[in-house]
Order: structure tokens, then sequence, then C-alpha cells
């Protein structure tokens, strides 16, 4: 699992510095606001995405190991949920960084 959330970070470090210089002032980010100003965020608010996606996965683990270390059908719930997260994450970060340049 941690090179699945490598080969993320790769990807998405790539994809960040290729783009960057044909990066506008604000982004479209915050999709759930009504459309128009109330979605744009300044260009680094991107970062949050990978950032989340760190935090979200390390406390998975975390967790499991804190309480349900000896359960292997946990375990198993928790890596689908953690490689759903890396993939979700990352194609949400990509298409947001395509679609913007």
């Amino acid at each position: 699992m941690i090179y699945g959330l490598i080969l993320a970070d790769v990807l998405m470090a790539v994809l960040f510095v290729f783009k960057f210089s044909h990066f506008p002032q604000e982004i479209p980010l915050f999709y759930s606001r009504a459309w128009g100003e109330d979605q744009l965020a300044d260009f680094w608010f991107i970062l949050l995405l990978p950032a989340l996606m760190h935090l979200f996965m390390f406390l998975n683990i975390y967790f499991y190991n804190k309480y349900f270390l000896p359960d292997h059908f946990i375990r198993r719930i928790i890596n689908i949920l953690n490689w759903t997260l890396m993939c979700v994450f990352t194609a949400v970060f990509l298409r947001i960084i395509i679609f913007i340049t």
C-alpha cells in the first residue's frame, strides 16, 4: 500500500510541476458551493487534496492498529478503503489540474 501512496504522490507532483506555469490565480475547487465566485479558491488550496488523502489513510491505519489489530477482516476492509481513497483523491486532483489548465 505504501508503494501505491508513493506512486499517487509522484503522479500528482509531476502533473502539478508541469502545469504550474498555466495555473490561474484562482481555481474552482469547492464544487459543492453555488456556481460562480463561491467555488473559487487560491491555487495553492489544491494541495489540500494530497494532504487530506495522507491524513485519512494514516488515521485508518492508526485506528486499525489501536483497536482492531488481530482482526483480518477489518484489515481487508481498511486496505480496500485506503486504496479507494488513493484512487479517488488522485483522480480528483488530476481532473481539477487538467480542467483548469
